[in-house]
């Protein structure tokens, strides 16, 4: 299950990220994403989800959720 289909302010423990861009993959590591980090989804927007991980909440594209295995 990835990030776009995670219930509204449950946490999950993110197993792994699946992407070949790697600039994507550091993007993600700079904010606390990957695996064994606990996330919250806060809310949803067209388009875009946002996160809770570690102390900072984060806006992130759908393409982003969907790369965020839980």
């Amino acid at each position: 299950m990835n990030l776009s289909s995670a219930e509204l302010g449950k946490e999950y423990i993110i197993r792994a990220i699946e992407t070949d861009d790697e600039e994507m993959d550091a993007f993600l590591f700079s904010l606390g994403c990957y695996s064994g980090e606990p996330i919250t989804v806060v809310s949803r927007r067209r388009g875009s989800c946002t996160v809770s991980i570690k102390d900072g909440r984060y806006t992130i594209d759908n393409q982003l959720a969907e790369a965020i295995l839980i």
